[in-house]
């Protein structure tokens, strides 16, 4: 059987966008005897090669479910230990970010997660922002539901009083973003987890038993290898249909 680095990224279709539910650091940490912090340490381990391998292979666009707004109910500890873990992450991060040509953004509530936490963020984009090659989103204190709330209420002090789907999309955190063509789960988990409602209308969804910490190169390109064989229809017949 062929590993993904005996197979050329010709062979496989290479999504504009990827987003990815990152599931299972806690599992993982659990599995192993070890405190859930280092799963959530060796997470950022599996992301760093994700980011590389995106590029490399051309993808625009990767979005990784970083915090959401629910991870906000944890203990007090964890929440902490993860807005520390993430300053150190992107201090350390962002000069190998810049050498790979990489763009950064975030969505998401920024107003609820530490100052400390937002401004290392704010410099990292800063730094990044004339980076021409794969664009990198966070999802950081992001909720769907939220995010559709917030539009709503963004557009009725606007005064619109009719609306398209354009004019709703650009209401959103993602405005100027293309949807996901593909949305890859860890951990087995059959579900969103409120990530992206609104732009997942017609992403294919792959979801790999995989934790996270463990998801590589490997899993990566056999989840982009069960994508090029699907067939996207958009709502339309399949084109063997007659």
């Amino acid at each position: 059987m062929k590993s993904s680095q005996d197979i050329e990224p010709r062979h496989f279709v290479v999504p504009g966008h990827i987003a990815v539910i990152m599931d299972g650091n806690g599992r993982w940490a659990t599995r192993n005897g070890l405190p859930r912090l280092a799963g959530h340490r060796e997470g950022v381990k599996s992301a760093r090669e994700i980011v590389r391998v995106c590029g490399e292979l051309g993808v625009g666009v990767l979005t990784l479910y970083t915090f959401s707004t629910e991870n906000f109910r944890r203990s007090r500890t964890e929440v902490d230990a993860l807005m520390t873990l993430l300053v150190t992450t992107i201090g350390r991060e962002v000069r190998n970010l810049m050498d790979n040509n990489v763009r950064l953004s975030v969505i998401g509530r920024l107003d609820q997660i530490p100052n400390r936490t937002r401004r290392a963020l704010e410099s990292a984009i800063e730094r990044l922002k004339d980076n021409s090659g794969l664009h990198l989103v966070l999802a950081i204190a992001y909720g769907a539901r939220q995010e559709l709330i917030d539009a709503v209420n963004r557009l009725l002090e606007s005064g619109e009083k009719q609306l398209g789907e354009e004019q709703f999309s650009d209401a959103l955190y993602t405005k100027g973003i293309p949807d996901p063509d593909l949305i890859i789960r860890t951990s087995g988990e059959m579900r969103l987890s409120n990530f992206l409602l609104w732009q997942a209308a017609y992403s294919e969804l792959v979801v790999k038993d995989t934790l996270w910490p463990d998801f590589r190169r490997e899993e990566l390109m056999q989840c982009l290898n069960e994508y090029s064989k699907r067939e996207r229809r958009f709502g339309a017949r399949s084109s063997q249909e007659t």
